[in-house]
């Protein structure tokens, strides 16, 4: 059986290893911290995730300038998506712990969206499915 591409990780600089741990395991409770170790450099890198998927988070050492907001025009990654079970769960978590969303209206039977910014300025997307239909789960003709 040929094996489908998956996002096994993806590695963000960070200035607040810590912060970005919290809010990752605020939005996924089923996350931990797989791995806290310091490079040669003494500059630290953290896992966080599951046994199949993770967030790597590498110390930054500088800052950018100019900052960069997503969906600013720049080049460089807007968002990232999560598929999750329970999206209103999801968001109630995040407020309870202060995180505020930045969510757009969409409005679509098949799927719910929340979005967050994290305390780096990222923006997350957070999606519920609500049909096994792979059809109607990506039917981009209805409001979104």
């Amino acid at each position: 059986m040929k094996m489908k591409p998956r996002l096994e990780h993806a590695n963000l600089s960070v200035r607040n290893v810590d912060t970005m741990v919290k809010f990752l395991l605020t939005a996924f409770p089923e996350f931990e911290l797989r791995h806290d170790a310091r490079d040669a450099e003494d500059e630290r890198w953290v896992h966080v995730g599951t046994e199949e998927t993770y967030i790597a988070l590498y110390q930054a050492t500088a800052e950018v300038e100019p900052s960069r907001t997503p969906y600013g025009g720049q080049p460089g990654v807007n968002h990232l998506g999560y598929e999750v079970e329970n999206v209103e769960a999801l968001r109630a978590r995040l407020w309870d712990a202060g995180y505020r969303d930045s969510s757009v209206p969409n409005e679509h039977p098949h799927r719910r969206r929340v979005y967050f910014v994290d305390p780096e300025g990222n923006d997350w997307e957070f999606v519920e499915y609500t049909s096994e239909n792979p059809r109607e789960r990506n039917d981009y003709s209805l409001p979104s």
